[in-house]
């Protein structure tokens, strides 16, 4: 079996510093935990692009690196979530983790079928890398913008965004890859939005870093509701109604 070096080193950090994060969590870092697993995500990135540019990917690589991403982006998360805010629900609380962990591991599964099987330039599901950092990032904006805010209501609110996370990563909703497009057009468009993101960091990086996931969150389902609309009006129209 030829193993590439290289793309399995990132691989490796990632796996790491989802560890680290997973240990910051049972130690009661919660913050630092969120923060590292942010690190992870670069990592991820990394090592799939330096596997692209290099020509060395592999099957040993892509399996490796959803065994790292479900460490990372499942198990690390769901801990950092439990410990912060599900604990005191008892066995609902453990049992709303547990879903992600395992609607996760499905997600990584199907779409190592997928990407052997079917070319699709979107994701199908929401994917467990910015399923985690929703997670991440909203730790990080309660604690910093919502902390007088009564400690239930958070607790509330982050065991939806995980429950609904996990049932959306094993959806077929589709969501964007963003794979080159916005460099080959829009570039006005990007170049505004690129400024107009680098004064609201500025401003309020704890909510422009929750924003994101947010808003990334909520556009698979945005995109499902506007092609049934669309559907639905072309069907209107060939009826003649």
């Amino acid at each position: 079996m030829r193993l590439y070096i290289l793309p399995n080193l990132f691989t490796t950090g990632n796996l790491f510093f989802g560890f680290y994060s997973l240990v910051a969590s049972l130690k009661g870092e919660y913050e630092k935990a969120a923060w590292i697993l942010f690190i992870a995500m670069f990592m991820d990135i990394l090592d799939g692009r330096v596997a692209r540019i290099t020509n060395t990917t592999s099957d040993f690589g892509i399996n490796y690196d959803s065994l790292a991403d479900l460490v990372s982006f499942g198990v690390a998360p769901s801990i950092l979530v439990y410990k912060w805010v599900l604990e005191p629900f008892g066995r609902i609380g453990w049992l709303i983790a547990f879903l992600f962990v395992a609607c996760g591991a499905l997600r990584l599964a199907r779409f190592n079928v997928m990407a052997s099987n079917e070319k699709t330039k979107d994701f199908v599901g929401f994917p467990i890398p910015a399923a985690a950092g929703l997670m991440a990032s909203y730790h990080i904006f309660a604690t910093h913008m919502l902390s007088s805010l009564p400690y239930k209501l958070l607790a509330i609110v982050a065991a939806f965004f995980m429950f609904t996370a996990s049932l959306l990563m094993v959806s077929r909703v589709k969501y964007a890859a963003f794979k080159g497009e916005l460099s080959k057009k829009g570039s006005f468009a990007v170049v505004l939005a690129s400024v107009l993101a680098v004064f609201v960091i500025a401003s309020e990086p704890y909510l422009f870093i929750f924003l994101i996931f947010f808003g990334y969150y909520l556009s698979g389902p945005l995109m499902l509701l506007k092609g049934r609309e669309e559907a639905l009006s072309e069907g209107v129209k060939e009826n003649g109604l």
